[in-house]
């Protein structure tokens, strides 16, 4: 008989599964804006495209105002033709170099980590 996971265990991995999200989200959002500027709205469609993250829009915007004031990005008001100016967020220099580290880091601990659980995909798979 399969193992079916109870209630308190479904919960526990949900609430885990939000707080790896929540760690990587900095990282996500950098590398959202690697190709170029973006205003908000488009940085939470990059999101979920790319990786499906589903970023609730008031969460993006105190989170690039913290990166801004880290330094690792800028943002300027553009006027739109089609209806009101859109605050458009680019990396920085500096923000360029960390983003770079950043996923040098995601990079070795991911595979770290995926090479700890190989032997737990294999296992299942043997089931």
């Amino acid at each position: 008989m399969p193992f079916k996971p109870g209630r308190d265990e479904t919960d526990s991995i949900q609430r885990w599964e939000v707080q790896l999200r929540k760690g990587s989200l900095d990282l996500a959002i950098l590398a959202s804006l690697w190709p170029g500027r973006l205003y908000g709205l488009e940085i939470l469609r990059r999101l979920s495209d790319a990786s499906g993250l589903i970023v609730p829009e008031g969460t993006i915007y105190p989170l690039l105002s913290r990166l801004k004031s880290e330094g690792w990005v800028e943002s300027e008001w553009v006027e739109s033709e089609a209806g009101h100016p859109r605050k458009y967020y680019r990396l920085t220099p500096e923000g360029r170099r960390h983003t770079r580290r950043m996923a040098q880091a995601w990079s070795r601990f991911s595979a770290s980590l995926d090479d700890l659980v190989a032997s737990l995909r294999k296992e299942s798979a043997d089931e």
